[in-house]
């Protein structure tokens, strides 16, 4: 079967524009979910509730559309790094992640119509980082990328510049295992559009 559309329940620009890469047709709605941290959890766990809540309370709005949702979580010594709340929260991250490795997940949740269950998945990255200067911190909080990405640093922005080394899937950390999420599809039965062909081609 093949699959033309979906409802991506994210405001993530960078999750639309690896999902439009598969040819697919992207309609993005929103999550209302808050994504409440919780140290009792494991952050790959929390990964994974947080993509499965998005995912419900997308569905619950369409349920006649597959809705695919995502969460990644910065994990540095088992602690897990959402978004910042300020630049201060951020330059903290950052001072954390310097000279160290750490962990990225990217959980994903797949709803289907007709279906309560969910197909879930996460995917884990391994980042390490250069040790980084007090200035080239506030340099880099003060370019505001940091402050909408889990761990305060987006890997295919600025924060390239930050990251000795990676270990693992890119997408992942970039925010969405883009490989996994194509082997999943096919497993349930769904292959992609054919590409299209460019003007003059």
């Amino acid at each position: 079967m093949i699959l033309e559309s979906i409802v991506l329940a994210s405001a993530s620009p960078r999750r639309l524009e690896l999902l439009r890469s598969l040819g697919l047709d992207v309609r993005v709605e929103p999550s209302g979910y808050d994504e409440p941290d919780d140290p009792s959890i494991a952050p790959a766990n929390l990964a994974i509730r947080h993509a499965a809540a998005k995912a419900r309370d997308v569905q619950a709005r369409f349920p006649d559309d597959l809705v695919v949702a995502a969460d990644t979580v910065v994990d540095i010594d088992g602690t897990a790094l959402g978004k910042p709340r300020d630049r201060a929260d951020a330059a903290r991250m950052l001072r954390a992640l310097s000279g160290r490795m750490h962990a990225v997940h990217t959980a994903y949740a797949i709803a289907f119509p007709g279906r309560r269950d969910l197909i879930q998945e996460c995917s884990t990255t391994r980042v390490r980082f250069y040790p980084l200067a007090d200035d080239e911190i506030e340099q880099y909080v003060a370019t505001g990328e940091p402050m909408d990405k889990a761990g305060a640093y987006g890997i295919q922005g600025r924060a390239a510049a930050l990251v000795e080394s990676i270990d693992g899937d890119f997408y992942t950390v970039m925010g969405f295992p883009l490989a996994r999420f194509v082997r999943a599809l096919r497993r349930l039965g769904f292959a992609l559009p054919a590409a299209k062909n460019k003007p003059n081609e």
